[in-house]
């Protein structure tokens, strides 16, 4: 049996690597999303401004 490749819009590789916010530059930030509207982004959210943001992989 053929082994099944998952789909990378569930990966969660790196889920708890902090992003640094754009916006006030805290690293206090979560993945929120796997991945964005591209599969090259991924959804963040600080937890310091309350800003949501999209991280470029």
């Amino acid at each position: 049996m053929p082994s099944r490749n998952l789909d990378p819009s569930v990966d969660t590789t790196g889920k708890h690597d902090h992003a640094e916010c754009p916006y006030c530059g805290s690293t206090e930030t979560e993945r929120e999303h796997p991945k964005g509207p591209s599969l090259c982004r991924s959804m963040h959210y600080c937890h310091d401004c309350e800003q949501p943001f999209e991280k470029f992989e």
